[in-house]
């Protein structure tokens, strides 16, 4: 497989991610490759530049060298610059947008191969729009309401046949939330909802749950016996289970290629439910989940496909 450029990965996240750590391992490992690591929350610590004229384009951190010779970006977990608070919140508030707004256009100006577009991570981000365009590729999703109106969450409850699960709207950091089964006493505790939107959804009765890391077409499959451990309701919850790898019916995997292309998304990490009636119900896909226990549970390649992806533009692992 020939590489496609001679050019530098940028990893975007946190100081300390260790899917980053490795990554960054495997980079080197495979490629002979040293990659650029770049936590947002540096600036404006450091001073940043960005300059055109008749000779081109140039970006410069003073902590990140080479940022011109790089041609693929892992948007792995970006943050919010990390501005010092002055006396006044409005002047707070405008000194932080002009840092992101500078910041994040300095690196969305690269033109290099992205993972995943800035645009279409926000925007798949939301779970709405996930299931929305899940649906429309032809995943079977459980009967969903999200809402903040405590009246139409009793009523959906109340209208279901069997249980009913609730979980937050949001795939970004933040407290880990775990998905749970509406009891009797949580519907004395529905008035929360109101200024923290929630989705609601009929409980699917499960065979197995499955995660699945999408390279860019790659599909890496892990099928977790989740109903053997105290995960039957949220699989996140029990890593003592088995972990196999897997492969999806034709079928799925169409809709599973329908979904992340009008997503936009060259990587994700998706769940999906099969229930006790052998469908294939999709739960969400994060654009930037956490899989290296996946990799650890299965020995599956998973980190090397999403090297060769940064690399070669492909992540084909040819053993």
């Amino acid at each position: 497989m020939a590489a496609r450029t001679t050019g530098s990965v940028l990893i975007v996240t946190e100081a300390d991610d260790l899917h980053g750590d490795a990554l960054t391992a495997t980079l080197r490992k495979y490629h002979g490759h040293n990659a650029i690591r770049l936590d947002m929350r540096d600036f404006p610590r450091e001073n940043g530049t960005f300059r055109l004229g008749g000779d081109g384009s140039y970006r410069s951190l003073s902590h990140v060298m080479g940022l011109d010779d790089v041609t693929s970006v892992w948007w792995r977990r970006p943050h919010p610059t990390d501005v010092p608070a002055g006396a006044s919140t409005e002047d707070n508030d405008y000194r932080r947008a002009e840092c992101d707004g500078f910041l994040q256009g300095l690196l969305w100006s690269i033109p290099a191969l992205w993972v995943n577009d800035p645009g279409a991570d926000r925007t798949a981000n939301r779970k709405i729009v996930q299931l929305e365009t899940a649906y429309r590729a032809g995943f079977a999703v459980p009967e969903t309401l999200v809402t903040n109106d405590v009246d139409e969450a009793r009523g959906f409850i109340e209208s279901r046949p069997g249980p009913v699960v609730y979980k937050r709207t949001g795939t970004g950091r933040g407290a880990f939330t775990e998905t749970r089964v509406v009891t009797p006493g949580d519907l004395g505790r529905l008035g929360t909802i109101r200024n923290s939107p929630t989705i609601f959804q009929s409980y699917v009765h499960a065979e197995c749950d499955l995660r699945i890391v999408w390279v860019d077409g790659i599909e890496w499959v892990v099928r977790i016996d989740s109903q053997s451990g105290v995960g039957r309701v949220d699989s996140r919850l029990d890593t003592s289970v088995a972990f196999t790898a897997d492969r999806l019916p034709a079928s799925v995997s169409k809709s599973l290629t329908t979904l992340m292309g009008a997503l936009g998304l060259a990587f994700g990490v998706l769940d999906l439910r099969v229930g006790l009636d052998g469908e294939f119900y999709f739960l969400e896909v994060n654009p930037q989940g956490q899989f290296a226990y996946l990799e650890i549970k299965t020995g599956l390649p998973i980190f090397e496909s999403l090297a060769n992806l940064l690399v070669f533009g492909d992540g084909t692992v040819i053993r």
